[in-house]
């Protein structure tokens, strides 16, 4: 769909601005393997990419990669989408395009970068993307909700793709409760 499919609708900065959103992590609907198979199918290993492995995630010229933490030093803010445009094995360090701006990161600070071929819907609110592409399964069932659809589908500036069971996505809309988190917080608090 999204290398194949969309590309034949869509303006090449539209194309570029593809981001396929899920509610999950883990899985292979999570973005921990969409990840994996988006790079594959996005951004192949090629002799003429230069990649490096690091804290588990294989990095390659040309990825699409989201900042994980804020780093003030660098000007760079969690949730930061860019591209990596060069890698150095030699002097050990990566190029990161975020908008107009590059950013240097050296190999021992790669643990703040992910691959954003796919990210989760939490990450991307307060963004907008001009594609949005929502994979929904029944495997999500525990993330199937109003609330996290609503924000998934209102991040997409022209178009929103939802592919998985049409029995998911009436879920999502059918359920309206929240996952609440039990952290123990509150009776710390009180203690």
């Amino acid at each position: 769909m999204i290398r194949d499919r969309l590309p034949n609708h869509l303006s090449l900065d539209a194309v570029e601005g593809i981001q396929v959103l899920s509610p999950m992590h883990r899985g292979s609907l999570g973005i921990r393997e969409l990840n994996i198979r988006l790079q594959e199918a996005l951004n192949p290993r090629s002799e003429y990419r230069d990649e490096y492995q690091a804290f588990g995630n294989l990095f390659r010229m040309g990825d699409k990669v989201i900042q994980t933490s804020n780093n003030y030093d660098k000007e760079v803010f969690n949730g930061d989408i860019g591209r990596i445009r060069s890698i150095s094995k030699e002097e050990k360090q990566l190029v990161i395009r975020f908008g107009k701006r590059e950013v240097i990161y050296e190999f021992g600070e790669m643990d703040e970068l992910e691959l954003a071929y796919a990210i989760t819907i939490h990450k991307s609110q307060g963004s907008e993307f001009p594609v949005v592409v929502i994979p929904l399964a029944m495997q999500q069932y525990l993330l199937l909700q109003r609330n996290l659809l609503y924000t998934g589908v209102t991040r997409g500036k022209r178009m929103v793709v939802l592919i998985g069971q049409k029995k998911a996505l009436g879920m999502a809309v059918r359920n309206e409760s929240t996952r609440h988190r039990y952290g123990g917080l509150l009776e710390r608090l009180k203690k």
